[in-house]
């Protein structure tokens, strides 16, 4: 028994299944072309049956008013659908058809929508994206589909060719090797950002290849999203944030000394390598200072923290230093007033440094350091040895008396001094750093120059490095042969009394005539030394010292004695018998000056600029 005739017996539903039939065979007709036809024909079959058909009035049910049209009372009809939604008829599991979701029951054009849109064919959906989209099959990628984008971009693509010569610019990007891996393993994979050269103007496109599994040849889809905006807007950024650190690293140069004093008994070098990527400029800096008398000052410091702040704080400080190694101070003097003045500056910031003064007549350096990492030094012999001590708290802490220290520096020895960017680690200890440091700094041979690049290489100081470095690389030079005799120093005590002086000035000329000076200069020599030693043994106390010291740029004579009080240059009037002493130095000589020394005394000296 077929289901027609099983439903018919059913009471109540003889007339409305045999409308739904009609209308069910109504919509099969039309699918075959004859739609018009066939659905006037059912609805004549189901006006005829129900009007002809009398076992409903036999078992005396009420006709259905909406049977001869085929469909329930009260429903509406849907075109293209045989059933109302209400219709207790409607079976579409039957016919292989999906029951209807609510939402299209309740709106009955959005059916016929969303049925047109599943109609339509991938080629009818890429056609409409405004990406890039092209369809390739084979081990040879033929050319299946690429849409209407494509073609504006790159113009006409026969299909059937294979991608290597049917899509030229795959080829010159690189994605032929990509579109083989799809293919064998099946995933997709994405490249980003890739300059496309089309033929109206140039852009940039992130292409994505997906696999497509087919029956026979799988195939890839190659998709590409413009992304020239977005890659042009990442350029200007780029572009402004490199001129804005270019900008920066420019105004912290412009705080460094933009050629470093050349004193002749060193030979120095400096670096600065900023760190980081970003804008913010750091706080390290450097500096050589002659102090005369053959001495040089040499500093190095780190102002806590980045940014326009730490970078006033440090030009402030690299100004003041300068200022205050004018008055050749001792380095723990320096470090005082140096404290006191961060401290007004600002108060937040916390700089450390490390002051050192080198000595060539001692052969020493003297050194003061407010929490800054110590000085590496290597021996003519080769060992490196370090000046842990003294140290005291970082600048702008206040409330602490520095002290100085001294390390020797003969000819042929190095030192370093560096900030901390150089040595110290996020995921080390920084003792861990000097320690790497002195190995590389063991091992590091040349000029100073190359000595600070090899020191960077081998702390592995990149451009990327996150962290400011600064180095300072300081030689006494050991001098033989000819240039042995340009570097010479005598030294004379000083017992007092009435003889010292004439023993000053024999001294001095013999010594100035055995370096072979010329008259004039001899003269003007003998003379300085007579004056210093007449002013030391009028105003100073034993022991005295005369010294002499020739390089190949100057002449200094310094006298030494155990009086602390520093004189000064004052006019004398013509009645006077004294005070005319430092006035002819300072009138003979290229430069005069005068400090006091460690051990306590002063010390005053003048140079005399030899002649090319």
């Amino acid at each position: 028994m077929n289901f027609t005739r099983w439903s018919a017996r059913l009471p109540g539903t003889q007339r409305r299944i045999a409308a739904a039939q009609a209308a069910a065979e109504a919509a099969e007709a039309g699918k075959e072309g004859k739609e018009g036809k066939a659905g006037k024909a059912g609805t004549r079959t189901a006006g005829e049956t129900s009007q002809g058909h009398g076992q409903g009035h036999d078992l005396g049910y009420e006709p259905d008013h909406d049977a001869g049209s085929g469909h329930a009372p009260g429903s509406r009809h849907r075109p293209g659908h045989p059933f109302g939604p209400d219709d207790p008829g409607t079976v579409p599991a039957a016919r292989g058809e999906q029951p209807m979701p609510p939402s299209a029951a309740a709106d009955p054009g959005a059916a016929g929508v969303a049925r047109s849109i599943d109609a339509l064919t991938v080629h009818d959906l890429l056609g409409q994206v405004p990406a890039l989209a092209a369809v390739v099959y084979g081990a040879e990628h033929r050319v299946a589909y690429v849409n209407d984008a494509y073609t504006r971009v790159f113009g006409h693509r026969d299909r059937g060719a294979p991608a290597r010569t049917g899509l030229p610019e795959l080829a010159g990007l690189g994605l032929l090797p990509l579109m083989d891996q799809v293919l064998r393993s099946g995933k997709p994979r994405t490249v980003k950002s890739r300059r496309v050269q089309g033929q109206a103007r140039t852009g940039y496109y992130t292409f994505t290849c997906t696999p497509i599994a087919a029956t026979e040849d799988n195939g890839v889809l190659i998709f590409a999203a413009e992304v020239t905006d977005q890659v042009e807007s990442a350029e200007r950024l780029r572009a402004s944030e490199r001129l804005q650190r270019e900008a920066a690293v420019t105004l912290q140069r412009s705080l460094l000394p933009q050629e470093l004093e050349q004193p002749d008994e060193l030979r120095v070098a400096a670096t600065y390598q900023p760190g980081g990527t970003d804008a913010a400029v750091g706080g390290d800096w450097y500096d050589v200072i002659t102090l005369g008398a053959g001495r040089t000052a040499l500093v190095i410091g780190d102002v806590m923290g980045r940014g326009v702040r730490a970078a006033a704080v440090m030009g402030q400080l690299r100004t003041a230093v300068r200022a205050y190694a004018r008055l050749d101070l001792p380095p723990h003097e320096v470090l005082q007033l140096l404290d006191g003045l961060a401290s007004e500056i600002d108060s937040s910031q916390i700089a450390t440094c490390v002051y050192a003064v080198h000595d060539p007549s001692e052969g020493r350096l003297n050194y003061a350091s407010a929490g800054h990492l110590p000085i590496l030094v290597r021996d003519a012999d080769g060992a490196v040895h370090s000046t842990a001590e003294p140290t005291g708290p970082p600048l702008g802490t206040g409330g602490w008396m520095h002290t100085s220290g001294s390390v020797p520096l003969e000819p042929g020895s190095t030192a370093v001094l560096y900030t901390d960017g150089l040595v110290e680690r996020r995921d080390a200890d920084i003792d861990e750093g000097i320690a790497a440091l002195e190995r590389a700094f063991a091992g590091a041979t040349g000029s100073p120059q190359v000595i600070c690049d090899r020191m960077l290489r081998a702390m592995r100081i990149t451009a990327e490095h996150d962290d400011d470095v600064a180095v300072l690389v300081l030689q006494h030079p050991r001098r033989a042969d000819h240039e042995a005799d340009l570097f010479r120093g005598a030294s004379l005590e000083l017992l007092g009394g009435t003889e010292a002086a004439s023993r000053a000035r024999a001294f001095a000329s013999g010594v100035l005539t055995s370096w072979r000076f010329p008259t004039e200069l001899h003269d003007l020599g003998v003379l300085a030394a007579s004056e210093l030693v007449a002013n030391s043994l009028q105003h100073g106390t034993p022991p005295m010292r005369l010294r002499l010291r020739r390089t190949d740029c100057r002449l200094t004579v310094e006298v030494t004695d155990g009086d602390d009080h520093l004189p000064r240059r004052r006019r004398a009037e013509p009645v006077d018998e004294a005070g005319r002493g430092i006035s002819i130095v300072a009138t003979i000589a290229s430069s005069w000056g005068s400090r006091r020394t460690l051990g306590g005394g002063k010390s005053v000296w003048c140079e005399f600029t030899l002649p090319v």
